[in-house]
């Protein structure tokens, strides 16, 4: 029988329907609570990528770590069974602490003693901006609503060290950048029903921007999502300037330069206007570094683990990728990758994400069909 007593979070006024604090108000098992941090250093020598997720209605807590150094992408992953103490975010060696709600965190993975070489670290992050909220994401299968999440993203730095390889790699403020995303809602995970919806109304294509980029004095944020006619579905160029109102800079335009043969960002110019005289403005975005979300990170469409999905208790795991072999990561193609990125608008530098996925028909980029690449 299952145990329907109250949780630690029931003693708190925060409660936004009848039920227990560790009870979502949908039955959907697609239903989820998550967060992904993205820290890099301003030459792309090093891209460390983590996150934790809580899945209530399939009752699992999980959580990554994946450090780009060189070509070896070092990961760190584990899951659990969901407990009642949702304050409580730790996985196995991982953990995040929230010191200071939107404000400061720490992020730590402790170390493997069986394995000094394996990644491990203790950074705090700081919030350099107030967190902005990203358009209300909704995707559907036929009629059957497959998606939806709210989501906020804040930019910002971050201090302390990670130890890899025998090396200690110092995470220095304003020599590091860090940004971070929250989402919550509905969103699939692996074990989804088969059927009429999948066979009908499979996916043509799918073409992704979400860039968090963080200057000096301001903080801009990109989105774009279009389908296969180059429809789009989700759009954000929003500009967060403290002591002034947020700026949203039009419909960005994306000028990509694909590596040959591929269909891997190098470089990228995305047309912005400025909404005071509606002259054109151009975000300039060259790549540093890359790492794909389908290696290490459980994105789909992953093959040795994905969020969500029952490891048993206390599972962990630590394994090294080698990039620079595709055949070591065949997949990795099919699913969304983060490259650090600097960027260049009106004069600044700036540093941030340029997170990109492109698969299948887009015809506004060319790309005839899953199989179809750059010239």
């Amino acid at each position: 029988m299952a145990d329907d007593r109250p949780v630690p979070l029931d003693e708190y006024p925060i409660h936004q329907v009848p039920l227990s604090m560790k009870q979502v108000a949908t039955g959907d098992r697609n239903a989820y609570d998550r967060c992904i941090f993205h820290l890099f250093d301003h030459e792309g020598r090093s891209l460390l990528i983590l996150g934790l997720g809580v899945y209530p209605n399939v009752g699992v807590i999980d959580a990554y770590a994946t450090l780009r150094r060189g070509d070896t992408l070092h990961a760190v992953r584990a899951s659990d069974a969901l407990g009642d103490d949702r304050m409580n975010l730790s996985v196995g060696p991982l953990t995040i602490t929230v010191d200071e709600p939107l404000q400061r965190l720490r992020l730590r993975c402790a170390a493997d003693p069986d394995d000094p070489a394996s990644l491990s670290y203790d950074i705090t992050w700081n919030a350099s901006f107030p967190a902005l909220w990203e358009p209300h994401h909704i995707q559907r299968r036929g009629d059957r609503l497959s998606l939806e999440g709210r989501r906020f993203v804040q930019a910002g730095g971050c201090t302390g060290v990670i130890r890899v390889g025998g090396d200690d790699i110092p995470v220095t403020a304003g020599e590091w950048t860090a940004t971070r995303d929250r989402s919550w809602g509905v969103r699939p995970i692996p074990g989804e029903e088969r059927g009429r919806l999948e066979e009908e109304f499979g996916t043509e294509g799918f073409h992704w921007i979400w860039s968090p980029v963080r200057f000096d004095d301001r903080f801009l944020m990109v989105i774009a999502q279009e389908d296969a006619d180059g429809y789009r579905t989700l759009n954000e160029a929003t500009l967060v300037r403290h002591g002034a109102r947020d700026r949203q800079l039009g419909w960005p335009q994306a000028d990509i330069t694909y590596r040959s043969g591929t269909r891997h960002p190098e470089r990228a110019v995305i047309h912005l206007t400025d909404p005071d005289d509606r002259k054109p403005m151009e975000l300039g975005v060259e790549v540093l570094a890359s790492l794909p979300l389908a290696v290490g990170a459980g994105y789909p469409p992953a093959d040795d683990w994905q969020h969500g999905t029952w490891q048993g208790r206390g599972w962990s795991d630590r394994r090294r990728y080698d990039l620079s072999d595709p055949a070591a990561h065949p997949m990795a193609a099919y699913g969304v990758i983060d490259h650090a990125a600097r960027f260049t608008l009106d004069g600044q530098t700036g540093y941030g994400i340029f997170e990109h996925g492109s698969f299948g028909r887009h015809d506004p980029s060319g790309f005839t069909g899953f199989d179809s690449v750059a010239p």
